[in-house]
């Protein structure tokens, strides 16, 4: 055998890596399969005659289901944030309507997402419970896209301008230059909004496996029924069982996905020096040193490779593309921004419609009033959340080893459930006698605040090392440090983190201003509150007045406050 061929078959040989590596990898797959058959083969009548049982033995099961219905739901999210982040980013037109309804989406109720869904994905697959794992699914894909894509749409409107000008000496295609710049630049902000994706997926899988239809109730087998189910029957024991579930889920999913994603992302930091600390992953690790796995994933990786250098330009010099002239383009803005016009006013008169056949004025001054206690009861909890997780947020980014220490540890908080603290909400408001709409209004930002917390996270990890250094080097005092060079560096990535802690305050002020314990419940004013009673009673126009206020709130909170920043943040504060 000569020298290069002993070489390759040297090569091809596997080490003891690739048995380590091809074992997790078998037993995760086995393990997911072994899921999605029971999942796939269950029917409904199977549902309903076998209760939810809160034997501690049957958490693993529901653990693998759960994690199962969270990674489809993580995985259509990013295909979602692709697709429609970056139409938003690329067609001023496309904008118009985008991002408007994008704010709409995310202030509209994972409940109110269920009642519309639920009945059609059951009437896709008759008699089977893979409809009642559709709906699940959609549900929770409903809590983890929005802040994926605000976050797609914000960097990809803030890739540096030297580097697109670089792109365009290099005569890159639109389709080039999208995979080879834009993604990797907008790579590690996504990376840390996926993990908070899938915590703040953990907050809504409550609701998500116990799908009430008409007056039938289906139950998922799942760690948030499990969760369900134990406090309605008051099972302390079962709660700290199913918390112990999640905590070595979250464990499991960051080693075995997001530390490996992140380490891998790291490559794409604006960097002209060397970082003091990079993450390590222990399974990027033993993948980079294996031989067979690495040969058996090569044409993947070469056809990806392929794929993404393809030009796929639709321009071509036999058939050019017919030229628009500037009078012909702003007629067709105006023709575009009227359309848009009509389909709202078309979608309002809608409403009013419906509202108005059981509806009076005076209804909708009082929900316009609840809108207003809730709006600054939203504003003043995500201003004193900042004030709080900025500073840490900052800490955690710049030190990067303790970011790979904290990082485990913040996706649990962020996971844990606001349910679980309703108990003790309820037994110490009553106990002291204090004031429902101060101390309910806590629980709104307890699942949301950590939107900011990771956005921020991003932000500061994502400071070029050589802007550190000259910072550094300049001996700036605190106070300057802070204001001149943190916080304007910071800004775009913790104004994502706040819209989405924003809208996901506004979702939860509906749990969280009617709370309820035993026979004791507790009723805050406000918005939140006014759906929530809607909604037990059965009291649909109410329901769409509450949500058709809800989101006008959103909307106009947005445009007024949000879109100016951004504004001001792409244009002043953006890196080139």
């Amino acid at each position: 055998m000569n020298q290069p061929t002993a070489s390759i078959h040297r090569r091809l040989l596997p080490n003891i890596w690739d048995l380590l590596v091809l074992l997790i990898a078998v037993g995760v797959l086995v393990a997911l399969a072994d899921g999605a058959r029971e999942a796939i083969h269950e029917s409904l009548a199977q549902l309903e005659q076998a209760p939810l049982s809160l034997d501690p033995w049957q958490l693993p099961e529901y653990a693998l289901r759960t994690t199962l219905r969270m990674l489809i739901a993580l995985a259509l999210s990013l295909l979602f944030t692709l697709i429609y982040g970056t139409l938003a980013a690329k067609s001023r037109r496309a904008e118009l309507l985008l991002v408007p309804t994008l704010d709409i989406l995310q202030s509209v109720p994972i409940l109110g997402f269920l009642s519309f869904t639920v009945a059609g994905f059951l009437a896709l697959f008759p008699g089977s419970a893979l409809g009642a794992e559709c709906a699940a699914i959609f549900a929770i894909f409903t809590s983890q896209a929005w802040n994926m894509t605000f976050s797609f749409y914000q960097s990809l409107r803030g890739v540096p301008r030297d580097l697109i000008e670089v792109s365009k000496g290099f005569q890159l295609s639109a389709w080039q230059r999208f995979w080879r710049l834009e993604v990797p630049y907008a790579t590690p902000s996504l990376v840390w909004n996926m993990m908070m994706s899938m915590s703040g997926g953990w907050f809504f899988v409550v609701a998500a496996e116990a799908i009430t239809v008409g007056n039938q109730t289906l139950t998922l087998p799942g760690i948030g029924s499990y969760v369900a189910a134990a406090i309605v029957q008051k099972d302390l024991s079962a709660i700290a069982w199913a918390l112990l579930a999640m905590l070595l889920v979250i464990v499991a999913y960051d080693q075995l996905l997001f530390r490996p994603i992140v380490a891998w992302a790291d490559k794409f930091r604006l960097d002209q020096t060397a970082g003091q600390h990079s993450p390590r992953s222990w399974l990027l690790e033993w993948m980079r040193r294996t031989r067979a796995v690495a040969s058996l994933l090569s044409p993947l990786r070469r056809g990806w490779l392929w794929l993404r250098t393809r030009r796929l330009d639709v321009r071509s010099e036999r058939l050019p593309l017919p030229t628009i002239s500037v009078k012909t383009n702003r007629w067709i803005d105006r023709l575009w921004l009227a359309a848009v016009i009509a389909g709202a006013l078309y979608s309002l008169w809608a409403i009013v419609a419906y509202a108005s056949m059981t509806l009076a004025l005076g209804d909708a001054f009082t929900a316009l009033g609840f809108g207003f206690i809730t709006f600054a009861r939203v504003l003043l909890l995500v201003a004193l959340t900042s004030l709080v997780w900025v500073p840490i947020g900052v800490w955690i980014g710049l030190h990067p080893r303790w970011a790979d220490r904290v990082q485990p540890v913040a996706q649990f908080l962020a996971a844990f459930p606001a349910n679980l603290m309703f108990p003790v909400a309820v037994v110490g408001i009553v106990h002291f006698n204090a004031h429902p709409d101060i101390w309910l209004s806590p629980l709104m930002v307890l699942g949301t605040q950590w939107y900011i917390l990771f956005n921020v996270i991003a932000g500061a990890r994502a400071i070029p090392n050589d802007l550190l250094e000259a910072a550094a080097n300049l001996r700036l005092s605190r106070w300057l440090w802070w204001r001149k060079f943190i916080l304007p560096a910071i800004f775009p990535a913790y104004l994502t983190g706040a819209v989405t802690a924003t809208g996901g305050s506004w979702n939860a002020s509906i749990v969280a201003e009617y709370v309820s314990w035993g026979n004791t419940q507790l009723t805050a004013h406000g918005l939140g509150a006014y759906i929530a009673k809607a909604t037990e009673a059965g009291d649909f126009p109410r329901i769409v007045l509450g949500v058709t206020t809800m989101s006008m709130f959103v909307i106009l909170c947005n445009r007024l406050l949000w879109r100016p920043l951004y504004r001001y943040a792409e244009q002043r504060l953006r890196i080139d």
